[in-house]
């Protein structure tokens, strides 16, 4: 489903306040689609998407964000939080002409889609969240405390081995060296200090009070062997979401748009259309 042959896209950045530039990548498209706004995991940046991005692209623009302290974006100190992201993204959304967006995010990224539709409904017709949670459970600020402490202890090396596991299938490790090398490449660029500022600002996100309050369409996707966000936590934002849709994706882990690409692809454009169709 990749079109990327007669896409052209372009990068920039964008001050969303307090002297901090996001950075971006920008498809502008003659398609209908309404834009839509893309936002990585942890640790990755807007080259997450390449396998999604031009594909819907063919149908309308598209936005690959580098969320703060990430990628080219800024990295200032901490403490960092959902909800300060969420608002990072509002502004780069508004500063690029877009009225209503879209959001989209996996794992990191759909906890800032779903902040993002909580905080900002003008801004959002559609919500895309893929492998990804409203909470992480009651022991979330210490597991993620603990996860920040041994990138500042041993490097962020020493975690690749268990993200790895995590992110994709056996399977799928053993057939696609090139995929996982390249995560690999990015994860270990990362700064520490804001690899540690985003994993606690994870450990303290909960938008589970939000859920009720939205009214738009939403497609909830995870992979049906998805370690770090379950297909319980899945159907339990599907629960909490009116009107919204669930696919599990078979024997795939944490990383579909990277693991299972064409599948996203699929359920992003029929969101785009529902989104755009008029309110019944």
């Amino acid at each position: 489903m990749n079109t990327a042959a007669n896409l052209v896209s372009s990068t920039g950045n964008v001050d969303v306040g307090s002297g901090v530039s996001l950075h971006y990548q920008h498809y502008e498209s003659k398609g209908s689609n309404p834009c839509v706004v893309l936002l990585h995991s942890l640790a990755m940046d807007h080259t997450f998407w390449r396998l999604v991005a031009p594909a819907l692209a063919a149908h309308g623009p598209v936005v690959c964000v580098d969320v703060r302290g990430h990628g080219q974006s800024d990295k200032p100190a901490g403490p960092y939080s959902i909800s300060l992201f969420a608002n990072d993204v509002a502004q780069l959304v508004k500063a690029l002409g877009y009225n209503q967006v879209v959001v989209a995010g996996a794992s990191m990224g759909g906890c800032i889609a779903l902040q993002f539709a909580i905080d900002h409904p003008s801004l959002a017709c559609g919500l895309g969240l893929i492998d990804t949670t409203a909470w992480y459970g009651a022991t979330a600020p210490a597991d993620w405390s603990g996860r920040a402490d041994k990138a500042r202890e041993n490097g962020l090396e020493s975690l690749f081995d268990f993200q790895a596991t995590r992110w994709f299938s056996e399977a799928f490790r053993a057939e696609n060296a090139d995929v996982l090398r390249d995560c690999m490449d990015v994860f270990v660029r990362n700064d520490v200090e804001a690899y540690a500022a985003t994993c606690n600002a994870l450990g303290n996100f909960d938008g589970r009070d939000g859920l009720a309050s939205l009214a738009l369409p939403t497609a909830v996707v995870v992979g049906e062997d998805d370690q770090a966000t379950t297909p319980a936590m899945a159907e339990h934002l599907h629960q909490g979401i009116k009107g919204s849709t669930l696919t599990i994706i078979p024997a795939v882990r944490h990383l579909t748009p990277l693991e299972a690409p064409d599948t996203i692809t699929t359920i992003l454009l029929e969101l785009a259309r529902e989104a755009k169709r008029p309110s019944a």
